[in-house]
């Protein structure tokens, strides 16, 4: 553990540690005045938060840097945490079939209650397809080439539609789009010809684009009345339904707009009192904004894009197709809901609950993240020793 700490990469490891504590502490803000109003001491989520990154980075993230990378790449690893995470999925799948909407939380059933945390399975599906995706691409690059890409890609893409069609059920789009991705990315990376790349996005944004239109064409009763539907109606007119699916995104108007250059001041939001539903979570960024300016938001982004910088550059410099993979498989978990997150807060995107990465409340989302981070650690500090070996015998 020591030598390996040696080859620590301190430009991931810093931004990742600083990000955590202002998420720590942008929940205490945006949640205290609500719990407090609620009888609650105002320290509760934010204590909650320190914990659950406690956990992650001594229990989990600390692990997934100090175990050799061989391990994550068996395939007993491989396949139990695939499995692992399947029979979450499926857990949510039977509830939604069993109890319908009756099981479900703002829209969803996507959470397993374990009464001191509540699981949120797609996070973990998140991570293990990365994993399952670097161990088997990884083994396949020197085969995937023009005549041969279903063949070794047929697997791959089985395993991940199924993966994404549980997650559909539940029904979680926001969640779906960033496993599709995942999946996307990691296969346009793993030596696919380029032009056959772009002619499969072509054909899904193609196919994705025709079926909003049909649904807003026939627009039948039952997809009028779905929670999802709101919320895409809601972004569509927000303030036409700013009493009701459209009270979210015009309150995060009025917090960005409040907040100005420099912010109100940490603590002096007035939109997390009681307007702004759930600002510790989703709309977290808007509170930010708030009280520590236009500025203060572009600072935390910036730190956020900076690291998946940082990720994607130790991918692309990676001696292994596999250590490549992983980097880029994490970069993309972190670009998409950073994308999803900011184009809600600003009305850009429909709202589809993602959390920002490292600073809105949650403790799968932490825990998972972590994980991730710990993972591309272990494959930066291997990388630098590999470099390190090479320029010795040069």
């Amino acid at each position: 553990m020591r030598e390996k700490l040696k080859y620590l990469d301190y430009s991931i490891f810093i931004p990742f540690i600083v990000l955590t504590l202002l998420g720590i502490i942008m929940v205490y803000s945006a949640s205290s005045d609500i719990l407090l109003v609620n009888g609650f001491k105002p320290a509760t989520y934010a204590i909650k938060q320190a914990i659950y990154a406690f956990i992650a980075i001594f229990f989990v993230g600390l692990p997934c840097f100090a175990i050799k990378l061989t391990f994550f790449q068996s395939r007993r690893f491989v396949i139990s945490f695939l499995f692992v995470t399947w029979a979450m999925l499926g857990y949510l799948v039977v509830q939604k079939l069993l109890r319908g909407n009756a099981a479900a939380v703002n829209g969803a059933v996507g959470w397993i209650n374990l009464k001191f945390i509540n699981i949120q399975p797609l996070e973990i599906a998140k991570l293990a397809l990365v994993v399952y995706l670097a161990f088997v691409l990884g083994r396949r690059f020197d085969r995937i080439r023009p005549g041969y890409i279903w063949e070794n890609l047929s697997g791959p893409t089985v395993i991940a539609f199924i993966t994404v069609a549980m997650v559909i059920v539940e029904p979680d789009f926001g969640g779906a789009a960033i496993l599709l991705m995942i999946v996307s990315v990691m296969f346009a990376v793993s030596g696919i010809p380029a032009q056959t790349v772009l002619k499969t996005i072509v054909v899904l944004i193609t196919l994705i684009a025709l079926l909003i239109v049909g649904i807003l064409v026939w627009n039948p009763k039952f997809i009028q009345n779905s929670y999802q539907f709101q919320r895409f109606l809601a972004f569509m007119h927000p303030f036409k339904l700013q009493r009701t699916s459209g009270a979210q995104l015009v309150n995060s108007y009025y917090a960005i707009h409040n907040g100005g250059l420099f912010g109100l001041g940490l603590g002096n939001s007035i939109q997390k009192r009681g307007y702004l539903p759930e600002p510790y979570t989703d709309f977290i960024l808007s509170i930010t904004a708030e009280e520590l300016g236009t500025i203060g938001a572009i600072v935390m982004l910036t730190l956020l894009f900076y690291l998946m910088y940082r990720i994607m550059e130790v991918g692309v410099h990676a001696f292994s197709q596999y250590d490549a993979l992983v980097c880029f498989g994490v970069a993309t978990i972190l670009f998409t809901e950073t994308l999803f997150n900011v184009g809600a807060v600003l009305g850009l995107l429909p709202i589809t609950g993602v959390t920002l990465p490292f600073i809105s409340y949650g403790g799968s989302s932490i825990i998972v993240l972590t994980s991730a981070i710990g993972l591309v650690l272990n494959v930066s500090a291997k990388e630098k020793k590999l470099k390190l070996e090479s320029e010795m015998i040069v």
